[in-house]
């Protein structure tokens, strides 16, 4: 695999050898994709530096999801049995086009090639840090309260088996051995399938703790600065960045650019002529706080009939779920929070426990999705200007590999994986 020659011909045009370390790279997001790409950047000897709005790391996005390190999720929203309702949404028609036979099974093995390359770097990660944030390495185990569509989920697994995830077939006892909380469930569970080698995390503490580590290997993390615009330039080689405008009319300049702000990347580039294909899909989580005598799991879990993910972080359960198209509005429709209570209650009548009652804590954040579920990262069409975005459901899943992914193509090195399925339009 080759490395992009576009970018190291662009380095060689600013005076720059190929990975030296006296790149100055900025980060536009301290969520969790752009703390992992800071992280790898360093890494490789970039000088890096991370601009954000809020007071600290993963406020946004990263701040309440699901905790699952999926790659047993990896099926795109995108396929042949995908609603007509998704006509509706704003990228209807380009989901539409993702929604055949052919494409799902291109996308799942994209999906699935970053997914499984970002664990192994998140476990090497934790090894090498020491890094603690609730981890659980105990599987995921997607269950089914409907036979109907358990009988569809076997083929789904046998074709994520068939490109490299080991998601495999459990009738409804071996369910409740491998999570026995399911046990007290007052609707039936009639199977499922376990992949082992998936975990599960508090994504915000993670990012807080890394962007501790970052900070002392010598990032630069910018706090409470909200960027108000990109400044355009040209050179021989073509259009470039030349500098970050920031609301206290303070200008940042460095040699490259990352924006890695989740769902509002597009609104950043799209001054700049890149139209990126992601869209702000709201998600809802609950946070419940675990009573001594609570009987809740221990093991990640997957409601597929209800669309929802449930990890044990520490004391406390975390449920996340559903999918509105609202723009950009992040406020909570207590409605849907209500109704994912209502379903953990039903599955799991002893969570709360003793002293655990009465503090559930309701929060919604913005998904930045792509219509095929695919990620986006790489070099946009502007030389000296990278992106990484587009995960959806899957950030937490895929953050680490992103990160090194992005820090690869932007040091002129060969990537891990192909870097082609990933690339921004026009880059």
């Amino acid at each position: 695999m080759t490395p992009p020659l576009g970018w190291i011909e662009y380095l060689s045009q600013m005076g720059m050898e190929q990975g030296s370390s006296s790149v100055r790279v900025m980060v536009l997001g301290a969520g969790l994709i752009g703390v992992t790409s800071a992280w790898y950047l360093a890494e490789a000897g970039h000088e890096v530096s991370v601009i954000d709005r809020q007071p600290a790391a993963a406020r946004e996005t990263s701040f309440a999801n699901g905790g699952q390190i999926s790659t047993s999720h990896a099926e795109p929203w995108a396929n042949p049995a995908a609603p007509l309702k998704i006509l509706k949404w704003a990228w209807g028609f380009r989901f539409l086009g993702q929604c055949t036979a052919a494409r799902s099974r291109a996308n799942i093995v994209n999906i699935l090639a970053l997914a499984l390359e970002s664990r192994a770097r998140l476990k090497q990660l934790r090894r090498e840090l020491d890094l603690h944030y609730d981890e659980l390495e105990r599987g995921i185990l997607h269950f089914y309260t409907d036979c109907h569509v358990f009988e569809a989920a076997i083929p789904q697994a046998a074709l994520m088996r068939e490109f490299g995830c080991e998601r495999e077939v459990k009738n409804a006892a071996e369910c409740l051995v491998i999570e026995p909380a399911l046990r007290d469930s007052t609707l039936p569970i009639v199977g499922g399938t376990y992949t082992a080698g998936d975990e599960s995390g508090d994504a915000h503490e993670f990012t807080q703790r890394l962007a501790a580590r970052a900070a002392e290997r010598g990032v630069v993390f910018r706090y409470g600065a909200a960027v108000t615009g990109l400044e355009a330039g040209w050179q021989a080689g073509g259009s470039r960045i030349d500098g970050v405008r920031l609301a206290d009319g303070l200008r940042l300049t460095a040699d490259a650019y990352v924006v890695a702000l989740g769902s509002y990347t597009p609104l950043w580039l799209r001054p700049l002529g890149a139209m990126l294909p992601v869209y702000p899909a709201k998600g809802y989580s609950i946070t419940m706080p675990l009573g001594k005598d609570a009987i809740a799991p221990s093991v990640s879990l997957t409601d597929d009939g209800a669309k929802l993910v449930f990890s044990r972080l520490g004391q406390r359960l975390r449920v996340a779920g559903t999918a509105e198209f609202t723009g950009y509005d992040t406020s909570i429709n207590s409605v849907r929070c209500e109704a994912i209570t209502r379903r953990v209650l039903a599955l799991f009548p002893a969570a709360g426990g003793q002293g655990g009652s009465g503090a559930i804590e309701y929060w919604a954040g913005l998904r930045p999705a792509t219509p095929g579920n695919v990620p986006i990262v790489g070099r946009t069409h502007i030389g000296n200007l990278f992106v990484n975005t587009g995960h959806g459901t899957l950030g937490w899943t895929m953050a680490c590999g992103s990160g090194a992914l992005l820090a690869d193509l932007l040091s002129g090195r060969a990537p891990a994986i192909d870097p082609k399925p990933y690339r921004p339009p026009g880059g």
